[in-house]
């Protein structure tokens, strides 16, 4: 477990969060040096971009005036936030303040790489990482499935009246953008998160535990 503070924010990263990243950069292939330094420059890579993520959400609810606090680990993170009255607008733009600033960073590292010679090929395969990351990760989070930002979002604009029609758009979502993941890439890990978001969602709903 790993703790610190930036810009007066609390930050834990859970072992789990580098296991994650190690898995996604290709861990179980890794067979001589130069790979495991690839992979460790992923891992910084997927760190700086997911800490810029999250730190999105932490300051725009201290801004707002929260106690704000983040937590790394597996598959991403979260921002806690407590101490204030959140409204819907607010709780909209503390969650789209995550997946903006990652397009943001990633935006501006691909004008740097389209714009300026790397030193080497190992700082340019950092930057490409660190970019892909920080915008496929933005992305990934923007689509309308609870609990990821998009869901979020989503749930802010209907309001808690209408939770149902946001947890049938979860499911329908995840259930789509899983198998569509799966025949891209035949990886079974984003497809399994996707499968989980889409039964808690069916969950949520037979039970009625929205309430």
């Amino acid at each position: 477990m790993i703790r610190f503070s930036i810009f007066g924010i609390p930050v834990t990263v859970q072992p789990f969060f580098w296991i994650t990243l190690c898995l996604l950069g290709g861990a179980l292939h890794a067979a001589d040096p130069e790979a495991f330094l690839q992979l460790g420059l992923f891992v910084i890579a997927g760190f700086i971009s997911i800490l810029v993520h999250e730190l999105g959400h932490a300051m725009t609810a201290r801004k707002f005036g929260a106690n704000t606090e983040i937590v790394l680990q597996a598959f991403g993170g979260y921002a806690a936030y407590a101490g204030v009255r959140m409204t819907r607008v607010r709780s909209f733009l503390i969650t789209a303040a995550g997946p903006g600033v990652q397009i943001v960073l990633g935006l501006a590292v691909l004008l740097v790489l389209r714009n300026f010679a790397m030193p080497n090929e190992r700082i340019a395969g950092f930057m490409g990482d660190l970019m892909a990351i920080s915008l496929f990760w933005a992305v990934l989070n923007l689509l309308p499935v609870l609990p990821l930002d998009g869901g979020q979002m989503l749930h802010a604009i209907l309001g808690p009246q209408r939770i149902k029609i946001t947890l049938v758009v979860t499911m329908i979502t995840a259930v789509a953008v899983g198998i569509l993941m799966f025949t891209k890439t035949r990886s079974i890990v984003f497809p399994i998160f996707m499968g989980m978001f889409a039964w808690q969602a069916f969950q949520a709903l037979r039970d009625g535990s929205f309430r």
